[in-house]
């Protein structure tokens, strides 16, 4: 049985306090007041700062000012006072989206991980039974990260943060100066009481699926009842995958593209997905060849990490296929109710945005295209942290040009909030592996994850002369 040591333990505690300092840091620096954000902008003009002095800002509340060529220095003062009412919504808005983009990672990682899971069930496979201890550890992250995401609900139904600019006052209202007629045509889905009961829809069908499936899991290793309880689970499993299915792709529309209200694309969903999944995929490598190296899974062999690395690369090629796609085909339509969402990114995330392809594709092309390196343990970690940091990157750019504009850095609320999250993923998953036996050993299907190799790998540096 695993024991979760103590400097592991402690680590994890450790990443939570320097996390949470992060954050709090990031709160404090904040803005308060239109002057201390005119004081901001005056910094970023001294130093030429590029974001400072585009001729066109999208405000946090959805609205554009446009400076029409003109220098800051000869605009009238209330036009200088909505811009800089504009920036301070920004700036505020940072520390939310730093949190923000490190709790959907996260929490989009442990969810895929659930859903990887729930599909090895449902198709029956043999190879990654020795590693269903492993996913389900690593979903107790969902926990910790479902109840931190009703929180950013909570505080965004009330107004305490600004990052989604179709919730602000007078968006829906005919009358109003901040009318937006574009956010009101889709208010039938866009609405406060729709989006926060949907939200809480989501995260309760998922934890509920989650306990149910470790419950039952655990319940296997001593059930004899004909296959019932594996049956049972093999049922829920499938129910799950169409539930989860229709709530990822809801949820990608809730709480991303809810971000940019007035863009659409109908392959967001999708993409979504590849990006997480990938990362899932990414993570439980990693987690299986951290506790391999622990003794803590001593059936697991060369081959179980090298079906996990071609998942990790064809997953990659597929994230890939689908940027290209929805980029190559807003680009070659060039309607510019499409093409403002990349030419924000161009513009302003200009490195961020291209830096995430290379490292989404050439790197997982280049570590993991030869056969031989998707068993290499050292290699894959290499490439996994590559992967995971690119894909972080793709979430911190859809984020936040819609929450803080132009005002984007990466510094320690960035670090703080991963940093935390990282240590509460530390924390969840391997205290929930501790409190299991690592083997399923109730599954129909365990002999052959035992006895699972490619010959290959594991007669790997023999010649012809040694089977004779």
């Amino acid at each position: 049985m695993y024991q979760f040591s103590g400097k592991l333990k402690t680590f994890s505690l450790a990443l939570i306090l320097i996390g949470l300092v992060g954050i709090g840091y990031g709160f404090y620096s904040a803005p308060k007041t239109v002057e201390e954000a005119k004081e901001i902008i005056a910094q970023q003009a001294s130093h030429g700062d590029s974001h400072a002095t585009s001729h066109e800002e999208v405000s946090a509340d959805g609205h554009k000012s446009e400076a029409h060529g003109e220098s800051h220095a000869s605009v009238d003062g209330s036009h200088d006072d909505a811009h800089a009412e504009h920036v301070l919504h920004q700036l505020k808005n940072k520390p939310w989206s730093a949190v923000y983009v490190a709790l959907f990672f996260f929490l989009g990682i442990t969810l895929l991980v659930l859903a990887f899971y729930a599909i090895q069930r449902v198709a029956q496979a043999g190879w990654s039974i020795l590693l269903f201890r492993v996913m389900e550890a690593i979903t107790a992250n969902l926990v910790p990260t479902s109840i931190v995401m009703v929180l950013i609900v909570i505080s965004a139904v009330m107004h305490w943060n600004h990052m989604f600019p179709w919730m602000a006052e007078g968006v829906f209202d005919p009358t109003s100066p901040n009318y937006d007629p574009i956010v009101d045509g889709k208010s039938w889905w866009i609405n406060v009481p729709g989006w926060a009961i949907r939200s809480i829809i989501y995260l309760a069908l998922w934890n509920a699926y989650r306990w149910f499936i470790r419950r039952n899991s655990i319940k296997e290793d001593t059930a004899n009842d004909g296959g019932k309880t594996y049956k049972l689970s093999y049922n829920a499993s499938v129910a799950f995958i169409f539930v989860f299915m229709i709530t990822e792709t809801m949820m990608s529309w809730d709480w991303i593209m809810g971000l940019d209200p007035h863009w659409f694309s109908t392959l967001f969903g999708w993409y979504v997905l590849s990006s997480l999944l990938v990362s899932a995929l990414t993570v439980i490598a990693l987690v299986t060849i951290y506790l391999r190296s622990k003794g803590a899974l001593p059936g697991v062999n060369d081959s179980h990490i090298h079906d996990l690395a071609k998942y990790m690369f064809g997953f990659s090629i597929f994230w890939t296929y689908l940027w290209f796609s929805q980029f190559m085909l807003i680009w070659y339509a060039d309607i510019p109710e499409e093409t403002t969402y990349f030419a924000m990114r161009f513009n302003e995330y200009n490195f961020p945005f291209l830096a995430m392809v290379v490292m989404n594709f050439a790197f997982p092309v280049l570590l993991l295209l030869n056969s031989d390196f998707k068993s290499i343990p050292w290699f894959i970690v290499i490439g996994g942290v590559a992967i995971l940091c690119g894909h972080y990157i793709d979430i911190f750019v859809m984020v936040m040009p819609g929450t803080v504009g132009a005002q984007w850095s990466f510094g320690i609320p960035e670090i703080g909030a991963i940093l935390f999250f990282l240590g509460v993923f530390i924390y969840a998953t391997f205290s929930s592996f501790a409190k299991a036996s690592a083997i399923p050993t109730g599954n129909p299907f365990i002999e052959e994850s035992k006895h699972y190799h490619y010959y290959n790998i594991e007669h790997r540096g023999e010649g012809s002369g040694d089977h004779h």
